[in-house]
């Protein structure tokens, strides 16, 4: 049975969620303010947290960051009533897995956690062959979602990890930007390929020895970006 932390100060939209996820055999914790929501997220095992952006003690970006900071990798799906793009870049590049904003069809919301409870149940498979990639310097395991280069490890957000490991696993396939949106975000964000050059560009810089010459994750010009292939 799947985890789920609902972290949301509306009572009625709780209940209402709850109703669902227990429907998909979810066992549910909730928390009403964000001091509370981020221990409980730092502190319980979780398959999913559902986390609002706008919450009282404590923001939901808040609270995404600094779990990811304490690498707590729980897939998160945040929630906001807000609409502007920038707080939806904001929110996927504060660590988030998915994003949904408020009002939202009850059907949309039961495929997006279902999308995000099938990547799961797939990275607990993958990690369960214990791949360890070494690239040259560049060693990727993919078991304890680690990256190090020449010995010494490198901090990656959960999204940066997850463009490396694609990559990294499909060496010279080169990728165009809708293509990566859709299988690390898990569906089609029309309109953010700026997303996956950002996640890119910090990416390399930290993981090329120089970022102006790119060594592992190079450009397809016209198409999007693929892994070396004589490494």
């Amino acid at each position: 049975m799947n985890q789920v932390l609902i972290v949301e100060d509306d009572k009625d939209l709780t209940n209402l969620l709850s109703i669902h996820l227990n429907d998909l055999q979810c066992q549910i914790t909730v928390k009403h303010d964000g001091s509370s929501g981020f221990d409980a997220a730092f502190e319980g095992k979780y398959d999913l947290i559902i986390l609002d952006v706008m919450l009282p003690k404590l923001d939901g970006i808040t609270i995404c960051q600094k779990l990811r900071a304490l690498e707590v990798f729980t897939p998160i799906l945040m929630l906001t009533a807000r609409s502007e793009e920038f707080d939806k870049v904001l929110g996927l590049e504060s660590g988030a897995d998915d994003y949904l904003t408020k009002p939202f069809g009850v059907n949309e919301f039961i495929a997006r956690v279902k999308a995000i409870l099938r990547r799961q149940e797939v990275n607990r498979k993958s990690g369960e062959k214990k791949n360890l990639l070494v690239l040259d310097a560049l060693e990727i395991d993919q078991e304890k979602r680690k990256v190090s280069m020449e010995g010494k490890r490198i901090d990656l957000t959960p999204k940066e990890f997850d463009l490396l490991a694609l990559l990294a696993t499909h060496p010279g396939k080169s990728y165009n930007r809708d293509q990566l949106l859709s299988l690390i975000w898990g569906y089609e964000f029309n309109g953010y390929e700026h997303t996956v050059n950002s996640h890119i560009n910090r990416l390399r810089s930290k993981i090329e020895p120089d970022i102006n010459n790119p060594k592992f994750i190079l450009t397809t010009w016209g198409i999007g970006y693929r892994f070396n292939d004589e490494i």
